[in-house]
């Protein structure tokens, strides 16, 4: 199973031996990857034919709805909550950042930035909700219902009080670039962070 550049961007932010909670894991690719590596995963997945697939792959994984909350789960239960690609599809974002900081001593969420300059320009000269590589789904059939920019997911992280650990800012080709590193909200596609709860 190949992984996505944000998957990979992930990977390499967990050190061997974590133990691992995936959110929205779909066919289980990045967990059969950590796997590898001597690290423990348990997958969370709705879609059906997704779920079959971990199965078939030997993936421990689990079908729940992301939206009810991660209540079966212990406070500090995992090293690691992963919630990649999914954040925008989620009814209560705030609600599940929460979540994921409350069972994971870190939390690693990866999402398309909104407000990268070709989703400004085909909003503002074309009239028409953007599609493109990080986004590819016209506007009625996506299942994005809370797409986000770099700066609402740092002001949501300041509102809840968590710290940026790390922060991963790329294209869809997982390259850097001058301008993503200057103007990282207007030239950047894939937003990935680190963050942890602020502790008293």
């Amino acid at each position: 199973m190949a992984l996505r550049v944000d998957q990979q961007i992930i990977s390499d932010w967990i050190p061997n031996g974590a133990k691992v909670l995936d959110l929205g894991c779909g066919n289980g690719s990045l967990l059969k990857h950590l796997q590898q590596r001597d690290i423990t995963g348990y997958g969370l997945e709705i879609d059906n034919s997704k779920f079959a697939e971990c199965i078939q792959a030997g993936i421990n994984v689990i079908q729940a709805d992301l939206d009810q909350g991660l209540a079966q789960f212990a406070d500090q239960s995992f090293d690691f909550v992963i919630l990649s690609q999914t954040l925008q599809a989620i009814q209560r974002p705030d609600f599940l950042l929460q979540e994921i900081v409350r069972v994971g001593k870190n939390g690693i969420i990866g999402f398309p930035n909104f407000g990268h300059w070709q989703c400004r320009m085909q909003l503002a000269l074309g009239g028409k909700m953007p599609v493109s590589k990080t986004l590819p789904n016209a506007w009625f059939e996506t299942p994005n219902i809370h797409l986000c920019t770099i700066k609402d997911f740092e002001n949501l992280c300041d509102d809840y009080h968590l710290n940026v650990l790390n922060r991963s800012i790329v294209n869809h080709n997982n390259k850097d670039s001058l301008g993503i590193r200057c103007l990282p909200n207007l030239f950047g596609q894939v937003a990935i962070y680190r963050v942890q709860k602020q502790h008293d």
